[in-house]
């Protein structure tokens, strides 16, 4: 005779394991809010409980320490913004400058709609190893989907499919520090020149980058 797995017991209705999911996105929540208004020091277990309104040991409950809360905050924002570069490029014409201007657009205005997400961008990242790790994961995933819109857009890409990922990786580089310097108010340009100037660096690169890969066959 076999015994069937006990239930997932309920509370007022609600099953525990959407209890729980309930308090993960509290406690995502919560972090989001500490990170991105005070900064890493903030993020204590003691204060993002409090913020949540959960004890410690719901906090213990989905994490094992705040290095893991934080790099589940960060996570969950690159996936809200990696889903917005995907929904911007699906509904732009298939021609790559309306294309890239409409995901550059949508990645400013992911960043600036909410100025946790770029102050995170601009002071988090620089002050803590490991999300300067996470942000080696994170160029190469935009730089994989820099590649693939590229391969999409152009009927003949000038470049390989080993040299496209080499320009997307040098391009998702470089124009997160361009990013990262402009909200932080060092570059003296507005926000459509930044714009402008973006689209026009990625769609001359692989103009560039082409001869230099046929003189270097």
């Amino acid at each position: 005779m076999t015994s069937e797995p006990p239930r997932a017991r309920t509370y007022r209705g609600v099953p525990a394991e959407q209890r729980r999911a309930r308090r993960r996105a509290e406690l995502l929540r919560a972090g989001l809010e500490l990170l991105g208004t005070q900064g890493r020091a903030a993020m204590t277990v003691r204060k993002v409980c409090a913020e949540a309104g959960l004890n410690d040991r719901y906090f213990y409950e989905n994490f094992p320490d705040r290095d893991a809360l934080l790099l589940a905050v960060v996570d969950e924002q690159i996936a809200r913004g990696t889903d917005v570069i995907l929904s911007a490029a699906r509904q732009a014409p298939r021609h790559p400058h309306a294309r890239t201007r409409a995901v550059v657009t949508a990645v400013l205005d992911f960043l600036t709609t909410d100025p946790r997400r770029a102050r995170i961008l601009t002071h988090e990242f620089p002050a803590s190893p490991l999300l300067q790790r996470r942000r080696l994961e994170i160029v190469r995933s935009l730089a994989a989907i820099f590649a693939a819109q590229a391969a999409e857009v152009m009927d003949e890409p000038a470049l390989p499919g080993g040299d496209l990922e080499l320009t997307g990786l040098t391009l998702t580089a470089g124009l997160w520090e361009l990013f990262t310097t402009w909200f932080r108010g060092e570059l003296d340009i507005d926000r459509d020149h930044l714009v402008r100037y973006t689209v026009a660096l990625i769609l001359s690169t692989a103009d560039l980058a082409a001869p230099l890969h046929q003189r270097l066959r």
